[in-house]
């Protein structure tokens, strides 16, 4: 999969066009990600145990082909190219040719 947990990413598609965030979690099974700030969706909670219940806004999952990582060099989306360097395979923006990390 071409995103990573703790990779900056921008939305290219949907209503969210432009915005950017952390990836907080990848479903690879699914081929979906769960973006901070993006997809936000209101659950109602009962309340159960010692927990109270209530209204909560948290983050969805959604594809993940609507999401590319941010070049850290040009500051703009790019694809992603895999690359073995140093006997390791690692991933490199398509544009700049920089190493992406994942920000922790």
């Amino acid at each position: 999969m071409h995103v990573r947990k703790g990779d900056l990413v921008e939305m290219i598609s949907g209503n969210e066009k432009g915005k950017r965030g952390k990836v907080l979690r990848v479903d690879r099974k699914r081929n979906r990600v769960k973006v901070e700030g993006m997809r936000v969706v209101t659950r109602h909670q009962k309340a159960v145990g010692g927990k109270p219940g209530g209204i909560q806004k948290k983050e969805a999952f959604f594809p993940a082909s609507k999401v590319l990582p941010v070049d850290p060099e040009t500051d703009k989306p790019t694809r992603v190219q895999y690359r073995i360097i140093d006997g390791k395979k690692v991933r490199v923006a398509q544009k700049s040719g920089a190493i992406l990390q994942p920000a922790s």
